[in-house]
């Protein structure tokens, strides 16, 4: 002999109330994909999303050091002949975005594209005159007084 311990009604009110406690967890624990960046040599693309974004607003200056020395999670293979090839989403172009090589600012004024390419080169010379097997490469997502995004890569030397 079975037992209803709830009625239709109940059931309905009570799955209907499950789902949408289900559906407002998962929303809670959705962030806001922070916009991409892209670095692409020959045919090898490796895209991240930011390892310090505040939805375009200014990072703190306590961030600021802590994030330019973070260390990239994504690397990508690099000859010297080679054309390293960055790529924004049009959110950080709009802005402006400039690159700094191993934690230092590289250029003065931000560039206002989505794209640019640099030579291979440019990246594995060190201040002593020497050479270095990788570099890190930040791009940095500014409008030439505050800085708005990091995003992190890894050039790795190749013969």
């Amino acid at each position: 002999m079975t037992v209803a311990f709830f009625s239709g009604k109940g059931r309905r009110i009570g799955v209907a109330l499950g789902a949408v406690s289900a559906g407002l967890l998962v929303l809670s624990a959705c962030d806001k994909p922070t916009p991409l960046a892209t670095v692409t040599v020959g045919d090898t693309s490796v895209t991240t999303e930011a390892s310090c974004y505040n939805d375009g607003d200014a990072l703190k200056d306590s961030q600021i050091k802590t994030c330019l020395n973070k260390k990239a999670e994504k690397s990508v293979k690099v000859a010297m002949d080679d054309k390293v090839r960055f790529g924004v989403d049009p959110e950080i172009a709009d802005k402006g975005w400039t690159l700094f090589i191993n934690g230092q600012q590289a250029e003065q004024e931000p560039y206002k594209k989505t794209y640019r390419s640099i030579p291979g080169s440019a990246f594995f010379s060190s201040q002593t005159g020497g050479t270095t097997n990788k570099t890190q490469i930040s791009i940095v997502e500014t409008d030439g007084k505050k800085l708005t995004g990091i995003w992190h890569f890894e050039l790795k030397k190749t013969d």
